[in-house]
């Protein structure tokens, strides 16, 4: 008997020459897109990243990360869950803050002016293109999406709908030899969030059956979630996955996650509700689901979007 092969996520290529719309390469990645989101709810894409922009990138964020406490607790926003989180004696390894509306130079701006009043220019600039970057994987992917099920009409209104939280994320590499919890597991909130990671794997993800498959990522891979909020919208076909960070060795961990949420009412599509799929969600407020999860977290609600506004 052969030993049995360890599960991986699909690994997908998106170089930009060959990705155009209705392009036979466009067809081919978006039934893979789709695939991958039904049967793992995440995948990896390659998208090359130089090297000069990814040492400029880590570095600003140790620069960062490296500010007093008192500094980074200033980053607060309005909307729940998109602050500083960290000091937590339940993930004491885990630190991290949010970018509201990287992708625009005022949203970057703002966060970088609070972190250093005296301006930081290779901060400011190599978050906002990090935000692009991961924005234009955001949006292949989610017009892909739209299209798999035949409503690409709504996807003009969707993507008008978006605002993107960019955070940033540490993980202290354990005091010891044995790995250790960097991030308990959970499932995003968002529609999509688009993860990009230094050398150093810890990202595990939780397979339909229960298994966890450990994500070994190069220079050039992101890893794309479903995060809740478009497993409600698919009406159940795509699965947001369990994840979770484990971190072993000796450096620290960096990490960036861009989470796509919209900012109005989310609903099923009529086309995806019928007889094989009834109606699993209400429509719902995305800024709404944000706000009931962080007011029930200690709950450990099984699903909390269903119990947000599951029919």
């Amino acid at each position: 008997m052969g030993s049995a092969v360890e599960p991986r996520l699909p690994v997908l290529n998106f170089s930009k020459e060959t990705l155009n719309p209705g392009s036979e390469s466009w067809e081919l990645a978006r039934k893979d897109v789709q695939r991958a989101f039904e049967e793992y709810g995440c995948f990896i894409v390659l998208y090359e990243m130089s090297s000069e922009f990814r040492s400029t990138l880590f570095g600003a964020l140790e620069e960062l990360f490296d500010l007093p406490t008192e500094t980074k607790m200033k980053n607060k926003y309005e909307k729940p869950l998109n602050g500083y989180v960290g000091q937590n004696p339940v993930v004491p390894l885990h630190e991290s803050l949010g970018i509201d509306n990287a992708t625009t130079k005022e949203g970057t701006q703002f966060f970088t002016n609070l972190m250093w009043p005296h301006g930081n220019d290779r901060f400011s600039e190599s978050a906002h293109s990090f935000a692009q970057v991961a924005a234009e994987i955001d949006e292949i992917v989610t017009r892909m999406i739209f299209e798999s099920y035949g409503v690409e009409k709504y996807y003009e209104s969707y993507a008008g709908s978006i605002t993107y939280l960019l955070r940033v994320l540490k993980h202290k590499a354990p005091q010891g030899d044995d790995p250790q919890l960097g991030f308990v597991a959970h499932t995003d909130k968002s529609f999509t969030t688009v993860l990009y990671q230094d050398q150093n794997n810890a990202l595990e993800v939780e397979t339909k059956n229960g298994d966890w498959i450990k994500v070994e990522l190069s220079p050039s891979s992101f890893v794309v979630f479903a995060g809740d909020a478009l497993m409600a919208w698919s009406n159940d076909r795509i699965v947001s996955p369990s994840h979770r960070v484990v971190v072993s060795g000796k450096e620290d961990r960096y990490t960036l996650a861009q989470f796509s949420f919209g900012d109005g009412m989310v609903e099923v599509p009529k086309e995806l509700v019928d007889e094989e799929h009834p109606l699993k969600y209400k429509p719902f407020s995305h800024l709404g689901l944000l706000g009931f999860y962080a007011e029930n977290a200690y709950k450990k609600l099984k699903c909390p979007i269903k119990a947000y506004c599951g029919v």
